[in-house]
């Protein structure tokens, strides 16, 4: 993937791609909530495309992952690593399991490939984590890119910028 493809896309105009009915996409991104939620990670890794990444950068306007340390930088091997220490059953960050709750809402496709088999889509998220009785929330706007795949679609790549990004975090295991 090349630089550009790492950038926050500028706003789209009010109410997105005009033409483009939005509820598909976010129905998969409800989805892709649900899988996480549901700890179901394998099939949550199973919507990426092989050269799929998922990212969180760790400063606000980060325009590449190459440049500056990331909360999360993950291609399919690196999600792979990341789910099989999570189903470890000793992983201390993870005994007992979190619980988490995905709310997705403000779902605007940005933008369309020339071909309309790739689409942007940017969304808010806001993440409820509860373990060992303590509550915490990660916020923020998220960013696919969506490849058209039958009836549904697969991420090429899904950036989260978290509203709180550059903070001391406790160790961070899960997918946002």
């Amino acid at each position: 993937m090349d630089g550009d493809a790492f950038k926050t896309p500028a706003p789209a105009a009010p109410g997105g791609v005009k033409g483009i009915d939005r509820e598909p996409f976010e129905l998969f991104l409800i989805h892709e909530g649900r899988l996480l939620d549901e700890r179901r990670f394998e099939e949550w890794m199973e919507l990426f495309t092989e050269d799929g990444h998922y990212w969180v950068p760790s400063t606000p306007d980060q325009e590449s992952p190459y440049q500056t340390a990331s909360l999360f930088f993950d291609d399919r091997q690196l999600m792979k690593t990341r789910v099989d220490r999570l189903r470890h059953p000793r992983i201390h960050i993870q005994t007992p399991p979190s619980r988490t709750m995905h709310m997705i809402s403000n779902v605007v496709v940005d933008d369309i490939g020339g071909a309309a088999t790739e689409y942007r889509i940017s969304s808010s998220v806001l993440m409820g984590e509860y373990r060992l009785d303590v509550q915490r929330f990660f916020a923020g706007r998220q960013y696919h890119t969506l490849i058209k795949h039958g009836d549904s679609f697969r991420i090429k790549l899904k950036r989260v910028n978290l509203i709180n990004c550059d903070s001391a975090f406790e160790a961070m295991a899960l997918p946002i």
